[in-house]
């Protein structure tokens, strides 16, 4: 079995009387592939943004390879070895792919080494833009891309910063057929390099083909997790996605 690499006990996060996130218990291992998926307003982006720092948990813990996160700032976050992504993808639009890239790849150089004029292309950016096939783009004003790329360019300037552990916040939103193909394809290489993967994910088709492992959230808690194949046949689940139990042959085919 590999190393524990996210540990989350007793998480709340509480806006008034409304808790967002209830009482969850969450484990993710060294070099896995977890896909949360659930209906709005479960609790999934709430989820990613309290082990970030977007918002503060009210109580509850959230260990990272052993080390405690909460009370840390968003940057120090960073340096421990987790990155994200967002919704809607933010790059500077204004800036060249490239630019964009070399810009995240700097966030580990101290002060004057940012003021140094650096020449050519180091490894780390090569890298990371072919993985995200925007090579050929590296010129490019950023805000020229595809709704497609411009979500790649933000997993290329995450992946340069080299995480241990990649949140990824609905990937395929607005993608084309063939640019969600390649992002699943993308998310199994990044596993198989070694960085673990929790990815937010609405689209059950893309879940269906690229997921091993679901975890299912429901008004801020863990439903329940498994395969996809256990998921699907969890009557729970089923009435959960159309939200009334007489609909569950609904949710059944939504699911299968």
């Amino acid at each position: 079995m590999s190393s524990v690499m996210l540990e989350v006990r007793n998480l709340v996060v509480a806006f008034g009387a409304f808790h967002a996130i209830d009482d969850l218990d969450l484990t993710l291992h060294e070099h896995e592939v977890r896909f949360v998926i659930g209906p709005n307003g479960a609790g999934k982006t709430t989820l990613i943004d309290s082990i970030t720092n977007l918002v503060r948990p009210t109580s509850g813990s959230i260990r990272f390879a052993g080390e405690e996160l909460i009370g840390k700032s968003e940057h120090a976050i960073v340096r421990t070895g987790i990155g994200r992504t967002f919704q809607k993808p933010s790059v500077f639009d204004e800036l060249t792919v490239l630019e964009n890239v070399d810009i995240a790849a700097s966030f580990r150089l101290r002060f004057r080494s940012l003021l140094k004029r650096r020449r050519g292309i180091s490894d780390e950016v090569a890298e990371s833009l072919d993985s995200v096939n925007l090579t050929a783009q590296r010129d490019e004003p950023a805000g020229s891309l595809s709704h497609g790329q411009k979500q790649w360019l933000e997993v290329a300037m995450v992946l340069v910063q080299r995480p241990r552990l990649l949140l990824l916040d609905e990937p395929v939103a607005g993608m084309t057929e063939k640019e969600r193909l390649h992002t699943g394809e993308l998310i199994t290489q990044i596993a198989q390099q070694g960085t673990t993967v929790l990815v937010i994910e609405h689209d059950m088709d893309f879940v269906r083909r690229f997921a091993h492992k679901v975890t299912v959230m429901h008004e801020g808690k863990i439903l329940t997790e498994g395969t996809v194949a256990d998921v699907q046949q969890d009557e729970t689940v089923r009435e959960v996605y159309l939200g009334r139990p007489r609909d569950a042959r609904g949710a059944a085919e939504a699911l299968a």
